[in-house]
């Protein structure tokens, strides 16, 4: 499976002027736990980086900064790590663990936000193939009963 095919594909986005504070209600009414911050070049999403909940509470609420002060920009990823759609599940997984992140922008052969893919959407994913893993034991043991009868 590829990434395009499993991500997410409303994605909460934002430009960097956009003031923490804002981002914070943004993600709350959206119930996310990101935003993706992006450049709109020709009518097209590019993203340029990425605050997550933890950005807000680990450089802003805990270091008393004024959120309606700041803005995305100053406070977001700016090595911002995406997968492309067309990157296999595992080729995404590997990107994520290299850079110890858990969510990766998904983006097209333009570089055009796509989607989200999340540990949650990785997770669930796996979880099912490995269920279907699981079937092939049970259904193997069946098969093996019924030849001996």
């Amino acid at each position: 499976m590829k990434a395009g095919e499993l991500c997410t594909l409303q994605v909460v986005i934002a430009d960097r002027e956009t003031s923490v504070a804002e981002a914070a209600k943004l993600m709350r009414n959206d119930h996310v736990g990101d935003i993706v911050v992006v450049d709109r070049t020709n009518g097209q999403n590019i993203p340029v980086g990425i605050v997550t909940d933890r950005d807000l509470v680990m450089e802003v609420m805990a270091t008393d900064l004024d959120a309606k002060m700041l803005t995305l920009g100053d406070i977001m990823e700016h090595e911002l790590l995406t997968a492309s759609e067309d990157d296999s599940v595992l080729a995404a997984i590997e990107k994520m663990r290299y850079k110890g992140v858990r969510r990766l922008p998904v983006v097209g052969k333009t570089g055009t936000l796509v989607g989200m893919l999340s540990f949650s959407d990785l997770i669930e994913f796996l979880a099912e193939e490995m269920s279907h893993l699981a079937k092939v034991i049970t259904r193997e043991q069946s098969v093996e009963r019924e030849k001996r009868h």
